[in-house]
């Protein structure tokens, strides 16, 4: 399988780094989802040399780097108006050689005149002199009847370009900030009111620091930062162990050397199977889920971010060799759905609470209800020493405890018909009989007899 291929290049290119996992299998996300990404962290730590490294690896695709700054203009990035296509019946020479016959006639003069320096025939010359008068009558009726709209010269600029690398791209100045955006999210250009598909695949773009977006003169940056589907924070290497291994790569050459590539059409040929991962109605159930947790922590996901994940998960899936998507799969949105890095780590949790452990943790929510029907019966019986108070409404808490709990089991249970490991299938089973204790316990505290939940169950069917 051609994945195979996308993880021989991340693991080369962690071979050069430390402590980049994270970033350069981000990378590798992007590039199969079509998406962009944004690296946020201090100077000096590798996030341009590993998305460099990165690109190199893949063969045949054309690449744009460019580090932005208030000066850069769209000429610098976009192109430049070809002046040739604005002077009155003249166009410029590649859309020249477009026609059949004014080819034909450039190579067969060019090809006479090469045969004239060799032999010095003064026949070859006057013939090819002859022909090229007729190319001027032809140039000028291709002219007249062509359309002669205004042409930008675009190559090796992001028309142009496969991959681009945008450093600093906050510092742009805010005359091309709108050509920027429809790059970024429509994936075309727009010059002289012509709008053109650009064959761009993703772009990425790396900095310290991220706009403040309440200061009125940054929060214009702030659509521009939301195209970015994936962020990925950095930090300095931790480990003595790893600083060790970069250290003496560098100090023995090891570094820089290309064993794994892919071409641009691997590339698209992976993109092609990554859409053919499935994702099972379980994780979209899984993910409404991770969406109201997060909102319910102050997590702010529009409409937009939560319908628009489905491609990242497939993308982590494809890499790891399955055709549909896992819960553990859903983890990789922890560089998706935070906006303020301070938000990063909520996400993470939330996102490990539910996706890591998702049996576990519906059944710690089930508990939870569970015990805190518990409390609630045992507030009512502490009131029950008090002078006035009945037996019936001693039996009639035990009864709504009891019937709180049989709801809760019946869910419990449901569990069992999901495709269940054994360990969570052990959680499950120890969970049932646990609230079976509950109902035991309180059974005797009343004075009840205790009937347990699963005859309960079968009972209420």
């Amino acid at each position: 399988m051609l994945y195979t291929k996308m993880n021989d290049i991340i693991d080369e290119v962690n071979a050069e780094v430390a402590e980049r996992e994270e970033l350069v299998e981000c990378i590798a996300i992007c590039l199969l989802a079509r998406k962009n990404m944004f690296i946020l962290g201090e100077t000096g730590q590798a996030k341009s040399y590993a998305i460099n490294e990165f690109r190199k690896r893949i063969t045949g695709a054309k690449q744009f780097e460019y580090l932005m700054s208030k000066q850069t203009d769209e000429e610098q990035i976009f192109g430049r108006l070809d002046l040739s296509s604005i002077i009155p019946d003249n166009l410029p020479k590649e859309e020249l050689m477009k026609d059949e016959v004014y080819s034909e006639y450039v190579n067969t003069i060019r090809a006479m005149y090469e045969e004239y320096k060799a032999e010095r025939d003064e026949k070859v010359l006057k013939e090819a002199a002859d022909k090229a008068a007729k190319l001027s009558y032809i140039k000028r009726i291709v002219c007249s009847t062509s359309d002669n709209a205004p042409r930008i010269i675009t190559k090796g600029k992001i028309p142009d370009s496969h991959i681009v690398f945008l450093d600093e791209i906050f510092k742009s100045a805010d005359g091309i900030l709108n050509s920027l955006l429809t790059a970024l999210n429509e994936r075309v250009y727009t010059n002289e009111g012509q709008t053109v598909p650009i064959p761009v695949i993703s772009i990425f773009s790396a900095s310290n620091e991220i706009p403040d977006f309440k200061d009125p003169a940054q929060a214009i940056l702030k659509p521009l930062y939301d195209r970015f589907e994936l962020k990925v924070l950095t930090e300095y290497v931790q480990e003595p162990e790893n600083r060790m291994r970069v250290l003496k790569n560098k100090q023995s050459g090891a570094n820089g050397k290309i064993n794994a590539t892919i071409s641009l059409h691997e590339l698209e040929k992976m993109q092609k199977q990554m859409e053919k991962v499935i994702v099972p109605d379980s994780i979209n159930e899984l993910m409404d889920n991770v969406l109201c947790e997060l909102r319910r922590n102050g997590v702010r996901v529009s409409d937009r971010k939560y319908f628009g994940f489905t491609p990242i998960v497939k993308a982590k899936a494809y890499l790891s060799g399955n055709t549909e998507v896992a819960p553990k799969d859903l983890m990789v949105l922890k560089n998706y759905f935070w906006d303020t890095p301070n938000e990063r780590e909520t996400v993470e949790k939330i996102l490990s609470d539910i996706c890591e452990n998702p049996i576990g943790t519906e059944v710690d929510k089930l508990l939870d209800m569970a015990n805190e029907s518990k409390s609630l019966m045992e507030e009512t019986l502490g009131l029950m020493t008090d002078e006035g108070v009945s037996d019936d409404e001693k039996i009639k808490a035990y009864v709504v405890f009891s019937r709180e709990l049989l709801k809760i089991y019946i869910a419990l249970t449901a569990l069992r018909e999901t495709d269940l490991s054994d360990s969570d299938l052990e959680t499950v089973v120890n969970s049932e009989n646990e609230l079976e204790a509950m109902l035991s316990e309180a059974a005797k505290k009343v004075g009840m007899t205790y009937i347990p939940l699963s005859e309960q169950k079968i009972m209420s069917i």
